[in-house]
């Protein structure tokens, strides 16, 4: 067994790294010629030696060319054998060392060979991987200005623009004539405008119907004159559209024609408005239907007007809280848990918005402030109470998953949700089986320490720095990494200290991390 010191051992890696809970290792032991005996057997066991404890990896054994075995063998021409293995990674294996012990037989002789050392440390950075999960409150959606609008509308007689006295006291049109009332009393509420459109039924010819529109809009400017009078005035819009098509197609959608279908595939089938009335027309019996159940509510012209309403401010909600909490929305509880940085106080009025108004914004919130608090039961309970498929829920969902170590079905609700949350969750799962790549692909552009992880775990050192924008002490610590795999030592420093600095346990963690072995 002479030339033992011209035995060249390679570990890939150089330094072992933890990957998914396992530490994968390579070894290539290559043997000069005349290293190993024709007759000689031997056996290496690798060793992981750390603080605590030691862990023996697979019994590899040899022999000679003269040995009659099932071993591999090793010529005493010299050669090469190449082996892969695996530890499961133990709490304090990232201080340690991995050394082959092997012992050789010749004849009736055990010979002891020194152990080599062929790797120290064990690169465990994926666990700085943050498991806690990306949710958020749902936005409350208060409108500080709330637009709405109100329609009536008069029909005419066929062929006629001439509008019926009858038709000014409509229900629709009294029901305008109220909002209208309403908004005049109402110092927080005014008209921005209103809209008079006319049209004609699309019967008739399109020259004939569109100058029957025109005229429809005229009068029934005069008739808005008169529905309008004495109340909020606002600037008027005059639109004369002509044959109503869109709401034929509309009208005969909703309708319960025999041969509804043919007449939409007509509609679909011709865009020239003279060939899709010829091609009506020839439907005789469907026509003639059509002139008693479409035509009628076609020959219009429709009042639509926009009123603006002035929500409550910030501090009006907060004022009236006090005296009438009672008297607030959903949207108005919902806004001042917002503007409440107590989470007990926004539990409180999250849950009167559950209570009185099944709000499922509010439902979801406290199911979000249980996952804050860590209570799984509690949000658990609130998660099922949200009505049908909501994807921030479904995210919650995965993230209860993800906590409870279940990641298969964390990742199937990630995916089945599909935000961008959901997107930053599942990877924070690939982080932990080892799929950089595939991690980074799905943070990419993101910001955040687990965009950053993935980014230098997968070697893109650049896009990591680019994801670093917190303060917080793990932020800092990630940012030394970074500096220590591009060689930059001052900054290794400033950073390591700015994380020990915020948090002491990091500081005894880069004691030992094999990210700074050389900047120690």
């Amino acid at each position: 067994m002479a030339l033992a010191e011209n035995v060249k051992v390679e570990c890939t890696p150089e330094v072992l790294t933890a990957i998914a809970g396992n530490i994968p290792v390579s070894i290539t032991v290559t043997c000069p010629e005349g290293y190993f005996h024709p007759k000689a057997t031997m056996e290496v066991v690798p060793v992981l030696v750390f603080n605590g404890g030691e862990v023996a990896g697979p019994t590899f054994k040899y022999q000679g060319d003269k040995v009659k075995d099932n071993n591999k063998v090793i010529s005493k021409n010299g050669g090469s054998v190449s082996e892969k293995f695996n530890f499961a990674f133990q709490e304090g294996m990232e201080a340690s060392h991995l050394e082959l012990r092997s012992k050789a037989f010749y004849k009736n002789d055990v010979i002891d060979i020194p152990a080599i050392k062929v790797a120290d440390g064990v690169n465990v950075t994926y666990q700085l991987v943050d498991l806690t999960g990306a949710y958020s409150l749902k936005d409350d959606g208060y409108q500080n200005v709330i637009h709405t609008s109100t329609e009536g509308q008069i029909l005419y007689d066929v062929n006629s623009a001439s509008v019926k006295n009858s038709e000014l006291r409509n229900a629709s049109v009294n029901e305008l004539k109220q909002t209208l009332k309403e908004t005049k009393a109402n110092e927080r509420a005014k008209v921005t405008g209103t809209k008079i459109i006319a049209y004609a039924s699309p019967e008739g010819g399109q020259n004939y119907n569109a100058k029957l529109s025109d005229k429809r809009a005229g009068t029934a400017e005069k008739a808005w004159a008169t529905i309008s009078k004495g109340m909020e005035a606002s600037s008027t819009e005059i639109q004369s559209v002509g044959q109503d098509w869109e709401g034929f197609q509309q009208a005969v959608s909703a309708s319960n024609i025999e041969d509804k279908d043919l007449i939409l595939r007509v509609l679909s089938m011709y865009s020239d408005p003279a060939v899709r009335e010829n091609e009506i027309r020839n439907m005789s019996q469907i026509f003639t239907e059509m002139n008693k159940k479409v035509f009628p509510s076609l020959r219009r012209a429709r009042f639509i007007t926009e009123v603006e309403y002035q929500n409550y401010s910030d501090d009006e909600l907060k004022a009236l809280a006090k005296e009438r909490l009672e008297e607030i929305g959903e949207d108005g509880l919902l806004r001042l848990a917002t503007l409440s940085e107590d989470r007990d106080e926004q539990e409180v009025l999250y849950e009167m918005a559950a209570e009185k108004f099944n709000s499922q914004k509010a439902i979801y919130n406290l199911a979000a402030i249980a996952l804050d608090k860590g209570f799984a039961k509690e949000a658990n309970k609130w998660l099922a109470q949200v009505d049908g498929v909501d994807s921030d829920a479904i995210n919650a969902q995965g993230v209860l998953a993800l906590r409870d170590g279940k990641y298969d079905k964390a990742v199937e609700l990630f995916r089945k949700a599909g935000t961008n949350e959901a997107k930053q969750n599942e990877a924070a799962v690939e982080i932990l089986r080892g799929n950089y790549d595939a991690a980074a692909a799905k943070l990419a552009g993101a910001t955040g320490n687990n965009a950053a992880l993935a980014n230098i775990l997968a070697g893109n050192y650049d896009a990591a720095e680019e994801a670093l924008v917190g303060e917080d002490a793990m932020t800092d610590y990630l940012r030394a990494i970074v500096a220590a795999r591009k060689g930059n030592v001052s900054d290794v420093k400033v950073y390591l200290n700015m994380a020990a600095q915020k948090n002491p346990e990091l500081g005894v963690k880069a004691a030992k991390d094999i990210e700074f072995a050389n900047f120690r």
